[in-house]
């Protein structure tokens, strides 16, 4: 089962990556929403450094949420979504390699990314980290919801849209504990919990929302 899930990231990351517009577009994305918190907020350092972790963290989701839509789309309309149907690996093993590349190719960016323009808000020292540690925890939940999404809404008109409405009451819980943890590690306080939190979080999504991924999937297909 490992051989083929390695089999199914690589080729979805090939075909990521021959399309490196798609990457682009979600880090510039990523960029750009935190850029605008100081021209919308002002110069002030202080309120800057306050909303920088929820500034992070939404433009995280928001980042995570449009690069979605296109998650299953293509292999829908090209046929290679029934042909893997059909295969022999489980299809929450397709599930779980599909969104194991996306994250890899269009998450892991924005985890790199993230210490930098954390910074550039006004966080420091082990905040930092907290950002990192935080996103490489909850990112993964959120793709794996967002996946779930685009399973349900594949093949249907304004697909993306509908599929926002439904995932981001969903993204609320990661984003409080991912956002909670740095505000925590600014005032120097336990954000062992909120991190602990995450990581149940994520360890409780990568064995169910597969399963609820393959489920869409089939729902979809019939």
């Amino acid at each position: 089962m490992l051989r083929s899930l390695w089999t199914l990231m690589r080729r979805d990351l090939s075909l990521i990556v021959t399309r490196r517009q798609d990457v682009l577009t979600v880090v510039a994305f990523f960029i750009l929403v935190i850029t605008l918190f100081p021209l919308a907020l002002g110069p002030d350092p202080q309120k800057l450094r306050t909303l920088a972790p929820a500034g992070v963290w939404v433009a995280a989701a928001l980042a995570s949420l449009i690069s979605l839509d296109r998650l299953f789309a293509d292999d829908w309309r090209d046929g290679s979504l029934e042909q893997l149907l059909l295969a022999p690996e489980p299809l929450t093993v397709v599930a779980l390699a599909k969104v194991a590349a996306h994250w890899l190719a269009l998450g892991l960016p924005l985890v790199v990314l993230s210490p930098a323009l954390g910074y550039a808000l006004g966080l420091e020292g082990a905040e930092l980290g907290v950002l990192a540690v935080s996103l490489l925890l909850g990112t993964p939940v959120l793709s794996l919801l967002g996946a779930v999404g685009a399973a349900l809404t594949l093949g249907v008109r304004a697909g993306g849209a509908l599929m926002a409405l439904l995932i981001l009451p969903l993204y609320v819980p990661v984003l409080v504990l991912g956002a909670g943890a740095v505000t925590e590690a600014m005032y120097s306080s336990a954000f062992y919990a909120h991190l602990s939190l995450l990581g149940a979080l994520l360890a409780a999504a990568l064995p169910l929302l597969p399963l609820a991924i393959a489920g869409a999937l089939r729902i979809a297909l019939d």
